[in-house]
């Protein structure tokens, strides 16, 4: 299973080319959100009315949330110390979430490509 964050489903909507990949994860049901990403996309799809769009987007399977606060004042402890600077408790919180559940992460955001090694997070690559 695939994390998929809010960067990409935004650009996913939007119909931009670098984020194709994510239909063959959608057709092989390989894609997964939890509730921090969904407070993220819902309350934008509900302004727009897209209601057709906010059912299916309700409809991905959720990953259960589990914050262990220590882990994430570590987490950015370690941020910090490798010059990794300016990443919000949500994305810390998203990191945690994939890493403590098995699964890929599916970002756009550059700040997690340089976070990956430091804390084991696996990026999902397309191929």
């Amino acid at each position: 299973m695939v994390l998929v964050d809010s960067s990409v489903w935004i650009e996913y909507f939007k119909g931009n080319e670098k984020v194709k990949p994510l239909e063959a994860l959608i057709d092989l049901n390989a894609v997964c959100i939890n509730d921090l990403i969904l407070a993220e996309l819902m309350p934008s799809i509900w302004h727009k009315k897209e209601m057709e769009l906010g059912e299916l987007v309700l409809a991905i399977p959720k990953i259960p949330m589990d914050i262990n606060w220590e882990s994430i004042i570590n987490m950015q402890t370690l941020n910090l110390k490798n010059g990794i600077n300016k990443v919000g408790i949500a994305d810390l919180i998203i990191i945690q979430n994939a890493i403590y559940n098995g699964l890929d992460l599916f970002s756009l955001d550059k700040h997690f490509e340089l976070m990956s090694s430091l804390h084991k997070l696996r990026l999902y690559k397309a191929k």
